[in-house]
């Protein structure tokens, strides 16, 4: 792997970071019922072309993070098909910070467009 690849993979890595609380709200924003890792794993695929896409296992801190912050409640209920599963819904407050949230990532969209737009043609 080159210099040049080991770059984009860091850049790769940072912005993930700051969207995928972001990705995760919004799909169980738009959920008609609670979901659990899976799922919610599966739609992010589904509707991120791969991009939000990675290891299940790297959404449950994230999960976890957003619950704490009283962004989402969890419940755990007993599964026919293995352990447990946790499911997930987003709480009100968790709607209002989607809100707020999707209008800073639409704003910071735009200007990085803009001077993208500007420097490459």
């Amino acid at each position: 792997m080159g210099e040049a690849d080991g770059q984009l993979k860091k850049f790769q890595k940072e912005l993930s970071a700051g969207t995928v609380s972001l990705a995760l709200l919004a799909v169980l924003g738009t959920a008609r019922e609670p979901m659990y890792g899976y799922q919610i794993a599966k739609r992010l695929e589904r509707f991120g072309d791969g991009v939000l896409s990675g290891k299940q296992s790297a959404l449950y801190p994230v999960l976890r993070n957003l619950g704490a912050a009283g962004l989402l409640d969890s419940f755990v209920e007993p599964s026919l098909s293995g352990p447990p599963r946790r499911y997930y819904r987003i709480t009100d407050a968790g709607r209002s910070t989607l809100h707020d949230w999707a209008e800073a990532w639409r704003a910071t969209r735009d200007s990085v467009d803009s001077i993208l737009g500007e420097l490459i043609p």
